[in-house]
């Protein structure tokens, strides 16, 4: 814990290098972050723990310094990593789906409302977080990381400095404005 540390406040400082090692050091705790994200998303991606997991690398390097002040921070922010990449390529699917750039023909318009494609779920969930990180960004942020990144409540509430009683609160309420969001 005491080398994350070190690496965590290097990469902080803008070392790549630093985060980099941060990332080998925790890979498999993310393998098995992606594991359980992408069990819930599995209809909506083609994409398997390894890619995510890697797609996410790219993303958290990829920034000029990372911004996480310990383990569970740098979690939180692999959550975000993920749901970004995991709506990125359901938008990219949905996209390929229905013919990308070519011109767009609909011979029955009656079936065309009825058929749900699981990247429309994905989609229906991102911009509901979005609606309710706009109304409270806690709560958007409890969601985030249960949901996307697989924190406990206990996890959550040492993230964002709350007690864990406050954390289910939100998430319970959370999950009610999300539903609503999405009707």
């Amino acid at each position: 814990m005491a080398e994350l540390t070190v690496l965590l406040a290097a990469a902080r400082a803008g070392d790549q290098a630093a985060a980099g090692e941060a990332f080998a050091l925790l890979y498999q705790d993310l393998r098995r972050l992606a594991r359980s994200r992408l069990r819930q998303h599995q209809t909506m991606t083609l994409l398997d723990t390894t890619s995510l997991v890697h797609e996410a690398y790219l993303k958290l390097v990829g920034a000029d310094a990372l911004a996480v002040e310990d383990r569970h921070h740098f979690f939180a922010y692999s959550a975000r990593v993920m749901r970004s990449v995991i709506v990125d390529f359901a938008r990219a699917r949905l996209a390929e789906r229905r013919g990308g750039q070519a011109e767009h023909v609909v011979l029955d318009t009656v079936l065309l409302g009825q058929i749900a494609a699981p990247e429309n779920d994905a989609l229906r969930v991102h911009e509901a977080l979005q609606v309710l990180e706009q109304a409270d960004t806690r709560l958007a942020q409890v969601v985030e990381m249960r949901y996307f990144g697989g924190l406990s409540e206990t996890e959550i509430a040492e993230v964002l400095g709350v007690s864990e009683r406050t954390v289910r609160r939100d998430w319970d309420k959370a999950r009610l404005l999300m539903m609503a969001a999405m009707a």
